[in-house]
């Protein structure tokens, strides 16, 4: 069996801090990495692809975590067919107020994670859980946390 690496991270914006928050959790942000990439979906950009590095620079707190996985390469697949694709704003308000608001071609970070995994046989989660997975319920999918760097 192989594994797919996540990046999660955290940055000192005011929205980071929010997310952390409102999910108990050490992270905002998970992405996927793609070789010296990383797909993610993020506010005003919606889902992208960009260099590993970048992603890594831009953060003020990052892991990087392997999940086994039978087939890494379908869910990176699965992951950038959903390029270019809106960032979903409303499952992030439906989030805070328990409420399944999301959008069904748009996309916030760790529900586009979890759905690609889905759409390549790898069900981490329910079916219907997919659409409210937040970046804590993917770290905790790991028994090992992998290479941590905290700064300041």
């Amino acid at each position: 069996m192989g594994s797919i690496q996540l990046l999660f991270s955290t940055t000192h914006h005011p929205f980071s801090g929010l997310i952390r928050a409102a999910t108990w959790s050490r992270w905002s942000h998970v992405s996927l990495v793609a070789g010296g990439h990383v797909i993610e979906a993020v506010a005003l950009e919606g889902v992208r692809q960009v260099s590993k590095d970048y992603a890594i620079q831009r953060a003020s707190a990052f892991s990087l975590v392997d999940l086994p996985a039978r087939n890494p390469q379908a869910i990176i697949d699965a992951a950038r067919s959903q390029l270019g694709k809106p960032y979903d704003w409303t499952a992030v308000a439906g989030l805070g107020l328990h409420r399944e608001w999301q959008e069904d071609d748009s996309w916030f970070c760790s529900e586009l994670v979890a759905w690609a995994a889905d759409q390549a046989g790898e069900p981490w989660f329910r079916l219907e859980a997919l659409r409210r997975i937040t970046p804590q319920h993917l770290w905790m999918l790991s028994p090992e946390r992998g290479l941590c760097a905290i700064e300041g």
